[in-house]
């Protein structure tokens, strides 16, 4: 069980988080993260990689270049979180070695972050899912979102209304290299695990004795300047909710917050 000390962005108890898509500009040099939990979610992310990579890694062949492009931007922003890069090695700042391919480039790159990573491409009217490294879905997995565009990949959230949609693929139209993009969620759970897929058939069945974790992503969308594909990355925050602050805590009674239980 790998667990947050505290959370650092509380989207319910932020007026510019509540109002759905709750976007907000972000500052690439707090684009990345490493955070107390690296070196026990990285062993999770490690394993999901090993034993099962194509449950969670999936790349369209010709969207190959958009994820070197990502690949190449990553390394460049790792030096300055800790990282030691050299002769095609990586060392991570809980001092695992990690070789560097770019052949692979999600797959690396999944081994080197904490967050998970999409490629959105603008294909026809729509942004499409290219390519991802999701070792820790959300109540989602990335079999049934992979190659779908965004109203598709949303399926099935009451939330994500068709109003909704059209704002959403215009907020992606309208991201440009110098202004990227970030937003958070959260979400109450009954369990602690990261890795937590979720069919579209599956239904949400809440516990008697209600949810005890909460379950947070930071979401960031940063355009890329080359293939123009948008990069959205998340990095996932969890805990138990008696770790939240007393003003976190009374805002979430009082704006309440969407369940997603077990």
């Amino acid at each position: 069980m790998v667990l947050h000390d505290a959370l650092p962005f509380a989207p319910w108890a932020d007026p510019r988080a509540r109002r759905l898509p709750g976007i907000q500009p972000l500052d690439m040099a707090d684009w990345l993260r490493v955070d107390e939990t690296y070196a026990g979610q990285m062993a999770l992310r490690d394993g999901l990689i090993a034993d099962n990579p194509d449950l969670v890694h999936a790349l369209d062949p010709a969207a190959l270049p958009a994820a070197q492009e990502l690949f190449d931007k990553v390394l460049g922003v790792l030096p300055g979180l800790g990282f030691v890069i050299a002769n095609g090695l990586v060392l991570r700042p809980d001092r695992v070695m990690v070789t560097l391919d770019r052949d692979a480039p999600l797959l690396t790159l999944g081994r080197l972050c904490q967050n998970d990573f999409c490629l959105m491409e603008k294909q026809g009217a729509e942004h499409v899912l290219t390519g991802a490294i999701l070792c820790f879905p959300g109540s989602w997995t990335l079999a049934e979102k992979f190659g779908q565009p965004m109203i598709r990949i949303h399926k099935p959230v009451d939330e994500y209304t068709p109003d909704l949609a059209r704002r959403v693929q215009r907020l992606f139209d309208a991201i440009r290299v110098e202004t990227p993009l970030w937003r958070s969620t959260a979400l109450l759970y009954a369990d602690a695990d990261l890795h937590h897929p979720r069919s579209e058939a599956a239904p949400r069945i809440i516990p008697a004795d209600g949810p005890t974790y909460l379950r947070s992503e930071r979401q960031c969308l940063v355009r890329l300047p080359v293939s123009q594909a948008v990069a959205f990355s998340i990095h996932t925050y969890l805990l138990p909710v008696d770790r939240l602050t007393a003003a976190q805590t009374a805002a979430l009674h009082e704006h309440g917050l969407a369940h997603a239980n077990d």
